[in-house]
């Protein structure tokens, strides 16, 4: 018999951007619990902030886009855009409210009783006065530039997410009124320090609104508030041909400065009048203006927590991260990955190794190419020191670097020219796909022949972010995997189209379309009586097609159990359609990134990561990679570090059928917070570790080895001294 149900009906689905936004009111509440230490409370707020910039420069510029011509076509929860522009703004509104209720009423007090305060004009000693006009002429006096808006000189372009103040002014003989912006230099610390406590701050724009009358001479200052806009900052790159691409995505980075105003933030203080004139000048709809209780733009607090001093202890505890010694410094790193392979989970494994990896590739011998893919790198890069240094040394280094990677255009931009100037190949991915994979393969000549060795990972190649994002990777030396890589790479650099891939599993296409055949693999399983389970863990869930073959997949009575963050437009507790799936959300001190895919049919598992989430445009329109983990004992960690979050009782939200996401009743269970069970247990395997170093050290003393004499396992200079 078919199954006639309509899978798609709008009302099996919530909307993407009030999904989004259901998560960062998740975040929202991690700075609301009192569980969580105070400082880091702070930086929840602060976090709150950036998300919603992040998103109203990109996801609600789009809306906005669509809903000005009109869009007709309704998502799949069956929202038009201006619907969803509107619903938004509505519940932006709420969140601004609860943010800044949040700070005012429960952190603000609560760092004040510590000791820490954040201080206005009037509030300041004779000391710290003195110390704030010392401030304001020596140091921004000089800087600030006052702009008037006039008949004659129009009202001045406000860039995106800079702090201005709005003044109205009156001639000193009191006719009439005028109108002025001030730009607030960002070259100076928005969070300055004061003398005479050992916590208190003042913020730069408090600073500059006591003295600003001092920049209009003759003329008496009325009004003065601080406001923020927040731009269109979307990319929009027309990719007609690649070798264009740089120029393209450097000019498009000139004109996006020029957005639409999607977001205008200011202090509520201001005046009728005023907010008037800001509005007509910024061409902003009532619904898209922000009034804020406080300081406008929380993203100063995660700054005023690293300045405040002697409070540790209100911050999260630091652990050790676990590196195995056999991928250390001192080791052949590719002795190791001969050996087995290798599972690394960030940050509670050091991200070193993979660094380690291609440094020692870029010194060693025996290999002969790098192929690599750069999608977000950090500011001061080692990888892209050590591919040039591979380069230099006269190894093959080709290098895929992801111009388009939002918001890390410039940085991407910079870093290609960079490797290009140190003889890597580089190049920027397909024609209209972004390049999210996450994929390094290193070829070197050996007794045997040619051996491929891989690393591939759920997240980027970021030193900097590998410390608070959690990912996983792999590193191996399987000959399918590594013929795989090889045909990715040809096909990213060159004209190549692999008939099929061995054991990889790549978009666009390939991914949708092996998570289809799992699916329909553990749907037929389970009509026919067998125990079948599909875990799944991402960032975001929101591919209708996906969605419909989950339904499908519960309908036929598989089990599901998803650990989805961000975005979820499934919908749980649909009688017939949903009831046989569960969502757990865990939002706490580190950003959950990884990907997990695993299909359990009556006990026989198959275990995969992936860098893709599933949604349209990971499967769609961008090259991204799953992998399977075939060695037994480590994919049987995978599916233990699922277990171990699917049972965290702390930071565990669970969708309820309403679309709420509730906490886990925990009376009668013992807590389990899955993010401190993995650091804990990293510390307790390092000092295990150094344990049984120590027993097996030698008990009589040595004489130490001259430099030159110092055994090398790899038996050539690393040239370290030159890092």
């Amino acid at each position: 018999m078919s199954d006639k149900r309509n899978y798609s009906d709008p009302d099996y689905y919530n909307n993407r951007e009030l999904s989004w936004i259901d998560f960062n009111d998740r975040v929202l509440e991690e700075s609301r619990d009192k569980g969580n230490p105070l400082l880091e409370r702070l930086k929840f707020l602060g976090i709150t902030q950036s998300n919603l910039d992040e998103f109203f420069m990109v996801r609600v510029a789009s809306l906005a886009k669509l809903a000005a011509v009109n869009y007709p076509k309704p998502d799949a929860s069956g929202m038009t855009a201006e619907e969803q522009l509107r619903a938004v703004n509505k519940r932006a509104h709420d969140m601004l409210i609860k943010q800044y209720t949040t700070l005012n009423r429960s952190l603000i007090p609560a760092i004040q009783q510590i000791g820490v305060h954040l201080k206005k004009a009037p509030n300041l000693s004779a000391e710290q006065f003195q110390f704030i006009k010392s401030y304001f002429h020596d140091e921004l006096y000089p800087v600030l530039t006052p702009m008037a808006d006039d008949s004659s000189r129009p009202f001045p372009f406000i860039a995106n997410d800079t702090l201005n103040l709005a003044i109205q002014l009156t001639p000193s003989d009191g006719s009439g009124r005028l109108y002025a912006t001030l730009q607030i230099p960002d070259v100076f610390p928005r969070v300055v320090r004061l003398p005479g406590e050992e916590n208190a701050f003042i913020l730069i724009e408090e600073i500059i609104k006591t003295f600003v009358g001092q920049l209009f001479v003759n003329y008496n200052v009325k009004e003065s508030v601080v406001f923020r806009v927040i731009r269109d900052m979307d990319l929009d790159v027309a990719e007609e041909d690649t070798s264009d691409l740089l120029k393209d995505v450097q000019q498009q980075l000139k004109l996006r400065e020029h957005g639409n105003v999607i977001r205008l933030e200011v202090e509520n203080t201001i005046s009728k009048k005023l907010l008037k004139l800001l509005n007509k000048e910024l061409n902003t709809p009532d619904f898209a203006v922000y009034e804020t209780n406080g300081p406008v733009d929380l993203t100063f607090l995660s700054k005023l927590t690293s300045q405040i001093i002697n409070h540790d202890d209100l911050k999260y505890a630091g652990f050790t991260a676990y590196q195995p010694t056999a991928l250390d410094h001192n080791h052949d790193i590719f002795a190791a990955i001969r050996e087995h392979d290798w599972l690394m989970q960030h940050p509670y494994d050091k991200f070193d190794p993979v660094v380690e990896f291609i440094r020692q590739a870029a010194i060693d011998p025996d290999t002969l190419a790098i192929k690599m893919t750069l999608y977000r790198v950090s500011g001061d890069s080692p990888i892209i020191r050590y591919l040039g240094r591979a380069a230099q040394n006269g190894k093959q280094v080709t290098v895929l670097v992801e111009v388009k990677a939002r918001f890390d255009e410039q940085n991407n931009v910079h870093w290609a020219k960079q490797l290009e100037k140190m003889g890597c190949h580089v190049i920027y991915g397909l024609i209209g796909l972004k390049t999210h994979c996450k994929l390094s393969l290193v070829v070197r000549r050996e007794q045997g022949g040619i051996r491929r060795y891989m690393h591939m990972g759920t997240g980027n190649y970021n030193d900097v972010t590998a410390h608070f994002y959690t990912d996983m990777g792999l590193f191996t030396v399987n000959n399918d995997m590594g013929i795989d890589a090889t045909n990715i790479f040809n096909m990213l650099s060159g004209y190549s189209k692999p008939p099929y891939f061995h054991q990889l599993h790549i978009s666009p296409d390939g991914i949708r379309e092996f998570i289809y055949d799992k699916l329909s693999q553990a749907s037929a399983a389970a009509k026919e009586g067998a125990n079948v389970i599909v875990r799944m863990k991402m960032n975001s869930l929101s591919d209708q097609k996906m969605i419909e073959h989950l339904y499908r997949a519960s309908h036929c009575g598989v089990h599901i159990e998803l650990i989805i963050r961000g975005i979820c437009c499934l919908k749980t507790g649909i009688p017939e359609i949903s009831d046989n799936i569960t969502v757990h959300s865990i939002v706490g001190r580190f950003l959950e990134h990884s990907r997990i895919y695993s299909f359990d049919i009556d006990g026989q598992k198959t275990v995969y990561l992936s860098s893709a989430d599933l949604m349209t445009r990971n499967l769609n329109r961008r090259v991204e990679l799953l992998f399977p983990i075939l060695q037994p004992d480590l994919a049987n960690r995978v599916l233990q570090i699922f277990d171990t979050m699917w049972h965290d009782n702390v930071k565990t939200r669970v969708l309820r059928a309403d679309g709420t996401y509730t906490h886990i009743d925990r009376r009668g269970l013992v807590p389990l917070e899955s993010q401190s069970a993995f650091a804990k247990a990293a510390t307790e395997r390092v000092k295990r570790d150094q344990a049984e170093a120590a027993k097996a050290a030698p008990t009589e003393f040595q004489p130490m080895l001259s430099p030159e004499n110092q055994p090398n396992p790899l038996n050539y200079d690393d040239g370290s001294e030159s890092d």
